[in-house]
């Protein structure tokens, strides 16, 4: 669907259900809104989109937001800009995310609430930054906004056309997936105007982000939360929110789930946290959390940290993935899967990378090494962690018949 016709479809006060193009993401919302179609929530709920929600964990869900829902987001984003002395509406959004998600949809709304620009950019371009220079200059006169995750940061940054290119944006959200630490200070270096950021699709996209001048002071973490928002941790960590614009709940099976709230209306996110001096830090995923040897492990900080110190020694590995494995000791512990490029022998790479994890609490070290040609994240940089469990399952069972090289348990 385009941006034209989803309009035309609020205008008829119709909700729009939107997928992206894979079969089993059509399969599966179709499946959610069953055979009575989205009419008696249209009664109920007016114009609107039912949006894919999660999946980091295999746990996807479709998800209600009313249109006066994002409208709301696009206000409280409205005045957060307001607030960095931006002019909302003198402002040209870029848009380079897919408009089945909830950061690819916000841009489009937000420039048309705000009377703004709205460009969009070709995904073929984010991976070339010469190609992206040369398609979309950015012009001087008008402060241009731009939503990434991290990956897509990651591909620009690797080129100087995609540093330079970025360097003339006003405004960078980055979202979707925590921001490695080692990217961050490269774009601190590069003087990047980034605005890390939190959100989701319950929330009708983000509720809070960290100025861009505080980033560049060094300051950690997502920001305060925006004016409509309340922010609070539960006491497990877990990353609670309160605010007008929640979603009213996930389709299933033809029926509204409502989404599950305090008597007093917060919702609990499955998302771990802390409250620093610059607003909220996610320290990972509570669903992705592991219970090894008495210690709560984050798996998703210590894949950033692996990386990074992979790619400073020069190795080639590629993507990295923590994983949980029972074990009848520790509880769990945790598997790490590979993705390299290059020659070099596996156990080399494996010995290598074990030697960097050494200083790590015995928690926090993986216990396992499996090289993982095919590993990759999601287009928008999240990892389905099921999908790479159920490859390493497979592996597992392949391997009581017939013992394979690409499993090597350390020495």
């Amino acid at each position: 669907m385009r941006f034209e016709q989803l309009q035309q479809a609020w205008a008829a006060g119709q909700i729009v259900a939107l997928a992206g193009p894979a079969p089993r993401d059509q399969e599966a919302l179709a499946a959610a809104i069953g055979p009575q179609g989205l009419d008696p929530l249209q009664r109920q709920w007016g114009p609107g989109v039912v949006l894919g929600s999660g999946g980091s964990s295999g746990g996807r869900r479709w998800c209600l937001q009313p249109l006066a829902h994002l409208q709301a987001s696009a206000t409280a984003t409205g005045s957060w800009l307001e607030q960095q002395g931006l002019n909302p509406a003198a402002c040209l959004h870029l848009n380079p995310l897919p408009l089945h998600h909830v950061s690819g949809l916000l841009p489009w709304l937000r420039a048309q609430q705000w009377g703004a620009a709205h460009r969009h950019l070709q995904p073929a371009w984010l991976r070339d930054p010469a190609l992206l220079a040369a398609a979309a200059p950015v012009d001087p006169t008008r402060p241009a906004l731009l939503s990434l995750v991290p990956t897509q940061l990651q591909r620009l940054m690797a080129a100087p056309e995609g540093v330079a290119w970025l360097q003339q944006l006003g405004l960078i959200w980055v979202g979707g997936a925590p921001l490695p630490p080692q990217l961050a200070v490269r774009a601190r270096q590069a003087g990047l105007r980034l605005a890390p950021c939190y959100g989701a699709t319950e929330t009708a996209a983000m509720v809070c982000a960290l100025p861009p001048k505080r980033f560049l002071a060094a300051a950690a973490g997502c920001g305060a939360p925006l004016v409509d928002v309340e922010l609070r941790l539960g006491p497990d960590g877990a990353v609670g929110v309160r605010s007008g614009r929640l979603s009213p709940g996930w389709l299933a099976n033809g029926q509204l789930q409502p989404l599950p709230r305090s008597a007093d209306g917060w919702w609990r996110s499955g998302d771990a946290g802390r409250l620093g001096p610059a607003g909220l830090v996610v320290v990972g995923r509570l669903d992705s959390a592991i219970h090894s040897g008495g210690e709560t492990v984050f798996p998703e900080p210590l894949e950033a940290q692996l990386l990074a110190l992979a790619q400073a020694a020069g190795l080639p590995v590629q993507a990295l993935l923590l994983l949980p494995m029972h074990d009848p000791e520790w509880g769990q512990r945790l598997v790490a899967l590979v993705r390299a490029e290059g020659m070099q022998p596996w156990p080399d790479l494996q010995r290598q990378l074990q030697q960097l994890c050494e200083p790590w609490a015995p928690a926090e070290r993986p216990t396992r090494w499996l090289c993982c040609p095919e590993l990759a994240p999601t287009a928008l940089g999240k990892w389905q962690r099921s999908r790479w469990r159920d490859w390493m399952d497979e592996l597992e069972a392949n391997q009581k018949s017939r013992p394979t090289s690409a499993d090597v348990d350390p020495l």
